[in-house]
């Protein structure tokens, strides 16, 4: 799907409201302030981003070794999610899934009406067959996730926000996909530290309009300090 098709999709659920969040209902001097607050977040945001990097390049070199080894190529994935402003960009993950992962999932769903109402209503399932052996562990310890840092060094993503959805999402959030093209996704958030995939996904929607409305640098850092323990944990993560 194309920028342009999820921004119709938008307009169609939003009740063809013209909704241009480039240019939103602010005051002049709201707006700017509201400009430089997101030029300074990005520029945090890339600087920790990059020494993320540094610091886990042993760990992604060992990672890269591993899939190579234990699943062969592709080591990454590159999945088309939606950013700011509707705009579509490539969600950088070690790949955990088999290669044929869509055939997969279309056949299993098919076969199992139980499943495919879980997918319905969540967009997961606790028992993929899409996910590989060594994927499940990748997933359960965040690790999958590491590339995303890149994605925060080239302004697509933030540290912390919604997490990025694809395209068959929007429906899911209905007017407030507005809310959520109102920042970058994050690499964690709310969602990530209130249980993940153990609530629901009208209780995801609930956290992401949430961050957005009350975003602020104290909160981030809280949302960050409470990921370490949410990971170790790994509730939800699957």
């Amino acid at each position: 799907m194309s920028d342009l098709d999820v921004r119709g999709n938008f307009n169609v659920i939003a009740g063809n409201a013209r909704v241009d969040h480039r240019t939103a209902e602010y005051p002049r001097s709201a707006a700017s302030s509201r400009r430089l607050s997101l030029h300074l977040k990005y520029a945090v945001d890339a600087l920790i981003a990059l020494v993320g990097l540094v610091i886990l390049s042993p760990i992604i070199l060992i990672m890269i070794a591993m899939l190579m080894v234990i699943q062969g190529r592709p080591v990454f994935i590159a999945h088309r999610r939606i950013g700011r402003h509707g705009v579509m960009f490539p969600c950088f993950k070690f790949r955990t899934m088999v290669t044929d992962a869509e055939q997969v999932l279309v056949r299993y769903l098919a076969a199992n009406p139980v499943e495919r109402a879980e997918w319905n209503v969540t967009r997961k399932l606790r028992n993929d067959p899409r996910i590989t052996p060594f994927g499940i562990l990748l997933r359960k310890s965040s690790i999958d996730e590491i590339p995303q840092l890149f994605n925060v060094v080239l302004g697509h993503m933030s540290l912390v926000g919604p997490r990025p959805i694809v395209p068959s999402e929007v429906e899911l959030y209905g007017p407030h996909f507005a809310d959520y093209i109102q920042v970058r996704p994050g690499l964690t958030g709310l969602w990530q530290i209130s249980g993940r995939t153990d609530t629901s996904y009208s209780r995801r929607v609930e956290l992401d309009v949430r961050y957005v409305r009350e975003q602020s640098t104290w909160g981030d850092i809280v949302i960050m300090m409470k990921t370490i323990p949410a990971v170790l944990r790994a509730h939800g993560s699957y």
